[in-house]
């Protein structure tokens, strides 16, 4: 199997473009996952008789295949970037609700009690004591989501918006290898790149932890 480099070379444009296409509709499901995981999490937190529920709904919609969920979704959204966003923010909710509860759960309880000794309200204790000693489990979380959607991307190449994995039915109807090995190439690249700076940013946000270190 070789590569037609001059292919490569007379395609940087539209490599880029589906690059960023890929990215995009990733990073914007991670994005609506944690929208609706974080007060999700929170709930099941508190109300522990529905935790079981919110967690085991996350579980059974993970378990429905990907190109049956964009299916099921056609006849709402269409052959848009909405149905793609809302395929793969589905698979999302079961890693980000799991890791932010589990998150939440980790905080010490002593912690939150001299929070409340002090004052505290609840609302200002979930944002300031709770949410940022969880981060760390729920960054865990994001990582692996962000990783995720941005392999399943290219299942959505069947509704015609797959990002680099057009470049894989491409490749494929063609008898053409060098689109796929790109589109591969590419996709490692890109969750790797997400991956590291999701790293940094944790880095970041956690400056107690390089303190402790």
């Amino acid at each position: 199997m070789t590569v037609d480099w001059s292919w490569l070379a007379d395609h940087t444009g539209d490599l880029a473009a589906l690059t960023a296409t890929h990215l995009q509709a990733a990073l914007s499901a991670v994005f609506f996952g944690l929208v609706i995981s974080l007060p999700l999490a929170v709930v099941a937190h508190r109300i522990r008789p529905l935790r079981g529920f919110l967690l085991g709904l996350s579980n059974v919609l993970f378990t429905i295949p990907s190109i049956a969920v964009f299916v099921l979704l056609l006849p709402v959204s269409g052959l848009t970037r909405t149905t793609t966003v809302t395929g793969l923010t589905i698979y999302t909710l079961v890693v980000l609700l799991r890791n932010t509860v589990e998150g939440l759960d980790s905080v010490p309880a002593r912690t939150k009690e001299a929070a409340k000794a002090m004052g505290t309200r609840p609302l200002r204790t979930l944002l300031t004591v709770e949410l940022p000693l969880a981060l760390p489990v729920i960054m865990a979380g994001v990582r692996i989501a962000t990783v995720m959607s941005i392999s399943l991307v290219s299942v959505a190449t069947y509704i015609g918006d797959g990002g680099l994995g057009q470049l894989f039915t491409d490749g494929f109807q063609r008898g053409f290898p060098t689109p796929v090995i790109a589109g591969v190439v590419l996709t490692l690249l890109l969750a790797l790149a997400a991956d590291a700076l999701l790293v940094a940013v944790q880095h970041l946000l956690t400056p107690w932890r390089r303190k402790r270190a």
